[in-house]
């Protein structure tokens, strides 16, 4: 599992609001949504069924009746956060005894007891295969009683909800095309807390995005946690033998995406998170053929290192990924590249580092997200290895793969200067009213002046300047 890093980080526990429903009850709901893009479109799902029960939402969290935080695990560091926010709640049972406070997601399921017995601050935890259940655990827990549905299902894509769009600019939009995850990586706990995976219908995704199209949204991300493994064959779940015949009536990933640019040549299509092992060529083929697919992959590598690769348990060698990098610049040269990278990972050595370094070096990546090992309990990694590379080196190896990153991003942004960019709108600048922002077919901010473009024009920028990760320029 990847996570999904294409969501904008400084909405991460901000309170997601939606449009007081016709049936509105008067019970107020606050939502938060911590972590990856699977995660805040999981709470689009949840606004939509809390929704059609007549719940509106608030910012204050002491006005509401029920408080939901859909929480991430994949990181010591999220679930802290996510114990802090809960201490915080609380504090406001003190004046609402009737309040509901309610964990959702991953964290929910790998910790539900401690939630719900041990340190008792929660009423309600629900997984992220549960959600339909919200309207009844909610009536249980407002009788006083506790509230819990964790069961991980081989079936439930949620296809037939339409998501609340949350917090969106109107213009760029989610679509969950997989849940859960088979690819059992050694450091990860997402096996464990979003179960097997499946694939969703590709004739309700096509439609999900015609719909959104219809609504005025330019832009859609395809999500999963391994988006290339998808594969329809008449059934979720991914089955271990199909038939020729059922392969043959199937629909792989490149194929949906393909579906996908169909509904629109002036709908962009983006997608994440991506698995170097299972990038097929066809998915190049796709991007290349398709002017509205955008250039822009993300393409975790974790280590530069074969033997961690293996130790991570992430099927593919140094030499396989560097394959899969020299493939996509001769099929797709244009396209923007980003990482994950994961440094301190059990035994790995100063060499082993520098050939994490030494790959960052051929590849340089646009963007990337970095992070130092954080151990997960269940994971093969807790089991087996030992979480032996200290604190210190950790930090130090992290800052210099970072400081490298920031050279490479410059590098990569520079390069844009002098040409003309083909840009969504999505909104104005937040330094100044009369500029817009959007994106360029590599992900790439570009501001411009407003002149009399609005959200979801398509304009051609010139880029004239640049800071280390945004190109600014004039429409031409």
């Amino acid at each position: 599992m990847e996570e999904n890093k294409v969501i904008d980080e400084s909405k991460q526990g901000e309170a997601l609001m939606i449009e007081k429903p016709e049936n509105a009850t008067g019970k107020k709901l606050f939502l938060e949504s911590y972590g990856c893009a699977m995660n805040f479109s999981d709470s689009e799902i949840v606004a939509s069924i809390l929704k059609d029960k007549g719940f509106s939402t608030t910012q204050d969290f002491f006005e509401a009746d029920v408080i939901f935080v859909n929480t991430c695990a994949i990181r010591e560091g999220a679930e802290q956060r996510v114990r802090k926010r809960l201490t915080e709640y609380r504090k406001a049972k003190k004046t609402n005894p009737d309040l509901i406070i309610g964990v959702l997601g991953c964290m929910a399921e790998r910790l539900k007891s401690q939630f719900l017995e041990q340190e008792k601050l929660v009423d309600i935890v629900v997984g992220p295969d549960a959600y339909r259940s919200l309207p009844e655990l909610i009536e249980t827990a407002e009788t006083g009683q506790k509230a819990v549905n964790v069961l991980l299902s081989k079936e439930e894509t949620y296809a037939d909800i339409a998501p609340v769009r949350l917090g969106s600019n109107g213009v760029t939009a989610f679509i969950s095309i997989t849940r859960g995850c088979d690819n059992m990586c050694s450091f990860c706990v997402v096996p464990f807390t979003r179960g097997r995976e499946r694939s969703r219908d590709p004739e309700t995704i096509i439609k999900e995005a015609e719909d959104l199209f219809e609504q005025g949204y330019r832009e859609v991300t395809l999500l999963g946690q391994n988006v290339d493994s998808y594969l329809w064959t008449g059934g979720g779940l991914k089955k271990e033998n199909p038939t020729k015949e059922e392969l043959q009536n199937s629909t792989t990933f490149a194929q949906l995406l393909e579906k996908v640019a169909l509904v629109n040549p002036n709908l962009r299509v983006r997608f994440s998170t991506s698995h170097p092992k299972d990038m097929t060529d066809d998915v190049l083929y796709a991007i290349a053929k398709y002017e509205n697919i955008c250039d822009y992959i993300h393409l975790p590598v974790q280590s530069g290192n074969t033997r961690i690769l293996e130790m991570m348990n992430r099927g593919y060698s140094r030499e396989w990924y560097l394959n899969r990098i020299d493939t996509i610049r001769k099929i797709i040269p244009n396209c923007a590249i980003s990482m994950d990278i994961i440094t301190g990972f059990c035994s790995e050595t100063e060499e082993e580092h520098q050939d994490t370094l030494s790959l960052m070096e051929y590849v340089k990546y646009d963007f990337g997200y970095m992070f130092a090992y954080s151990e997960r309990p269940k994971t093969l990694a807790e089991r087996k290895y030992k979480d032996d590379v200290s604190e210190e080196i950790k930090k130090r190896r992290l800052q210099e793969i970072v400081d490298l990153q920031q050279k490479h991003s410059g590098i990569r942004t520079k390069q844009g200067l002098g040409k003309v960019h083909k840009v969504l709108v999505e909104g104005v600048s937040k330094k100044s009213k009369d500029f817009l922002f959007g994106r360029n077919s590599q992900s790439v901010v570009v501001v411009f002046q407003k002149e009399n473009f609005k959200k979801g024009d398509y304009v051609n920028v010139l880029a004239e300047e640049c800071t280390s990760a945004t190109l600014i320029g004039k429409v031409v």
